[in-house]
């Protein structure tokens, strides 16, 4: 949708579906998720209709095109919150931790495509200084709160908004590219989780025992590990490389480094759990 209304309405039906399948287990932790994804959810789409509100009061329209500044800094906020990216991402792990594999995965990439559209259609009209700060911040936590994790799931959390910062980036400098990242980043994600709920693994210590189960299984999330770290040859290296690349081209060189050696931690700790 062109109307900032219509994508609010958009946003706020789409959590709805996943929370049965959050708290089927019916364990004390899956209802904490439950709550703190609803909470979440609820409080990025109420900024979202102030920031309609707001936007309506300023220019007299609802229309994307026409987005007053203010406006356009809270939508970027609540997208953010709704995506569980830095500095509104606390409450994402611990949804994560809360639910079982499949439905982390589901979470992870499925319930990621309507916020990121959004986005997507968006960004002509937002604040990029705002966008690549928030994207370089994600990719600074998402590097260095991943070190001292030793959950899977709460693993995974961080390795998504790690990713969705390179994402972030790229989207002010090609669209096309982020497409490219997040398409590379569901597939990776997918075989990953796919893997661990194959071989029961809950933690990290677990793959140390996980040979036995299946050795295809723990050999394929070995690749997968490196490759989510982007390290060549492997696929995940590809859009870091385009993007660095996009960075270089457009002068904004000292970014490419900050976001290079922020993902350093990242790849240490993916060939680490490799």
């Amino acid at each position: 949708s062109n109307h900032w209304l219509r994508a609010w309405l958009g946003l706020k039906m789409n959590p709805l579906s996943i929370l049965p399948l959050i708290m089927k287990s019916h364990h004390p932790r899956a209802t904490e998720a439950t709550t703190k994804y609803f909470l979440a959810q609820a409080a990025a789409a109420t900024m979202i209709l102030f920031a309609t509100t707001t936007n309506a009061w300023k220019t007299g329209q609802g229309a994307m095109t026409h987005t007053a500044p203010i406006a356009s800094s809270f939508i970027t906020f609540a997208v953010m919150k709704k995506l569980g990216l830095a500095p509104t991402h606390l409450w994402y792990p611990k949804l994560l931790q809360g639910t079982t594999l499949h439905t982390a995965l589901l979470i992870s990439t499925w319930k990621k495509i309507a916020p990121l559209a959004l986005l997507y259609m968006a960004h002509p009209h937002l604040n990029p200084h705002l966008l690549l700060q928030q994207g370089l911040l994600s990719t600074l936590i998402g590097g260095w709160a991943g070190f001292n994790q030793t959950q899977t799931r709460k693993f995974m959390a961080f390795s998504f908004i790690a990713h969705m910062g390179w994402a972030i980036i790229a989207l002010n400098l090609s669209p096309n590219l982020t497409t490219l990242t997040m398409i590379t980043y569901i597939i990776m994600t997918t075989t990953l989780f796919t893997s661990l709920a194959t071989t029961t693994t809950k933690t990290i210590s677990d793959m140390g025992t996980a040979w036995p189960i299946s050795p295809a299984m723990l050999t394929t999330t070995m690749l997968t590990l490196m490759s989510l770290g982007g390290l060549p040859p492997l696929t995940g290296f590809m859009p870091k490389l385009l993007i660095l690349k996009d960075l270089t081209t457009t002068n904004l060189i000292a970014l490419g480094m900050m976001t290079l050696a922020m993902s350093l931690p990242s790849l240490f700790f993916y060939i680490r759990l490799a």
